[in-house]
């Protein structure tokens, strides 16, 4: 059997949702596209605020993300805005992380 499927989304848990959205807009020029609140306001489907943090555990999921241009600089903006969590420069990559310490890996668009 042979089964065709796209991506639809990937759930994150957030405590700022105003902090969050400017943070993926500024670091890696995400947008909302849109939203859906709950009818009985239970949650926000772009994201729902937390009044405290997550306990991350160890999972080792996380986002990846290829950009495009001059990684060099892209990689230097990310971290003069201190959102460089972990390099690994012998494999060409590194990690940004969210204000809710979500980790996103980040690589050249190659």
């Amino acid at each position: 059997m042979e089964i065709k499927s796209k991506f639809d989304h990937f759930n994150i848990n957030v405590t700022n949702l105003e902090r969050s959205i400017t943070f993926y807009e500024k670091a890696l020029g995400l947008k909302e596209h849109h939203r859906k609140e709950a009818s009985d306001g239970s949650f926000t489907l772009v994201l729902k605020e937390h009044p405290q943090a997550y306990e991350l555990g160890e999972n080792e999921s996380h986002l990846c993300f290829r950009v495009a241009g001059d990684y060099d600089a892209i990689r230097q903006y990310h971290k003069e805005n201190g959102w460089v969590c972990f390099e690994n420069t012998a494999m060409g990559l590194y990690f940004i992380n969210d204000p809710d310490d979500y980790w996103i890996e980040i690589l050249p668009a190659k």
